[in-house]
């Protein structure tokens, strides 16, 4: 009953140094408001933008190993030109693998480019067409919507037909069903088996809304598969219950048997994985929560300051009731917990300005971002304690002072 008291009294005080001096008290919780805004506006923006990377990178698989001429990350000092003399993945080393890999449970050959897509009067250019060998399905996860993946036969046999992003279905057939469907690729005639589900964008690119996935044998007959522009690369999927650790130190073997590589020699190829790229984003994202803290940090401890600034008036003001309180047998912790609950109080109010304007943003000016930007429920903790902690730092001592106060000099004070 004693803290409930405490509490509603420090409550009532605060509420009313916020009505008699409203331009001091809306200028010493500016800091803390803009300090608290920025901090936990540059957490919610970075923490979007890490999920929506990471959600990238896991539709690339996170049990899937690329052989590829490039790796994803080598050092500065490593000689490019050694890459550059590399040879690039050839689709008949896609058979050596499914032949003597044992830790695959399915691999595929991909290769990309960009096309212009027709059906009829409308056109669309710049469309990212994906080349795969036929388990391509089973390496990439992706959903069809409507109509289905390619038959073993279409596969091998290179059948003109082709399974379209949701955005181009929509784009090119407005109206209609496209399935059945024939378009046309560079010119090419192909039928539409299937739509994927749409996905969404993606930030690192890739997304299957805007994709034409056709055949790799029916386009070798379109563009040379060798072609470095193309990016060629093999996509293997470990089994169930082999790492990818296991996966690779195979595949290195391997590869190296099919390239003909000496004992002593330099491997020609990279085995990339997407924990390379999710290494590299837990630096980068801890470089820029640092920086976050300390954005938000010269705000809020000019807030702090702030804050002690309107607590060591409030003590000036209120020495009077200070020495009735404590003539009348008022505690030294009772004074204390009542100036504390005060400053604590009005930083609460203060971070809650803060982040009612963060999520403001978020609710309405998140497409400006280009990705969904949501305040998460961590960083909404994170705001409010770092209001309290910010009241508790800034109010102690001059709670402590009032704490202090002898009451005769409290009394006769003006």
């Amino acid at each position: 009953m004693i803290f409930l008291g405490l509490f509603r009294e420090s409550i009532l005080f605060a509420l009313h140094a916020l009505v008699v001096n409203k331009l001091r008290t809306i200028l010493s919780l500016l800091g803390i408001t803009i300090g608290i805004f920025a901090i936990i506006m540059v957490f919610t923006v970075v923490d979007s933008l890490e999920q929506n990377l990471r959600k990238s990178v896991q539709s690339l698989g996170d049990d899937v190993v690329f052989i590829q001429k490039w790796p994803w990350a080598f050092s500065e000092d490593y000689p490019w030109w050694k890459y550059m003399n590399r040879p690039l993945p050839d689709y008949t080393e896609l058979d050596e693998v499914l032949r003597g890999c044992d830790g695959a449970q399915s691999a595929a050959f991909v290769a990309t480019s960009r096309i212009t897509v027709k059906y009829q009067s409308s056109s669309i250019e710049n469309v990212t067409i994906v080349m795969a060998s036929h388990q391509y399905d089973k390496v990439k996860n992706f959903e069809i919507a409507e109509g289905r993946y390619f038959t073993d036969i279409e596969s091998s046999a290179g059948r003109p037909v082709a399974v379209i992003g949701d955005v181009l279905a929509k784009a090119l057939f407005p109206m209609q069903d496209p399935l059945g469907k024939t378009i046309k690729v560079n010119g090419a005639k192909v039928t539409v088996i299937g739509v994927f589900k749409k996905e969404g964008e993606s930030i690192l690119g890739g997304s299957p809304d805007t994709q034409v996935l056709v055949p790799v044998n029916y386009a070798r007959s379109l563009v040379d598969i060798r072609d470095e522009s193309l990016d060629p690369q093999i996509m293997v999927r470990a089994k169930p219950g082999v790492t990818n650790d296991d996966l690779i130190s195979e595949l290195t073997g391997l590869m190296r048997s099919v390239r003909k590589i000496k004992p002593a020699g330099e491997e020609d190829f990279a085995l990339n994985q997407t924990s390379l790229i999710s290494n590299q984003f837990d630096s980068l994202f801890g470089i820029i929560g640092i920086a976050g803290w300390i954005i938000g940090g010269f705000s809020i401890l000019v807030g702090g300051f702030g804050i002690a600034n309107i607590m060591f008036v409030s003590v000036k003001e209120r020495t009077n009731i200070i020495g009735i309180q404590k003539s009348l047998g008022a505690k030294n912790y009772f004074i204390l917990l009542q100036f504390m609950f005060e400053s604590v109080f009005l930083s609460f109010i203060g971070g809650l300005i803060g982040l009612l304007i963060v999520f403001m943003i978020t609710l309405f000016a998140g497409d400006s971002f280009g990705m969904e930007i949501v305040l998460s429920r961590s960083n909404v903790i994170l705001g409010f304690t770092i209001s309290i902690l910010i009241g508790v730092v800034s109010g102690f001592v001059p709670a402590y002072t009032a704490s202090q106060m002898d009451p005769v000099e409290a009394i006769r004070s003006n």
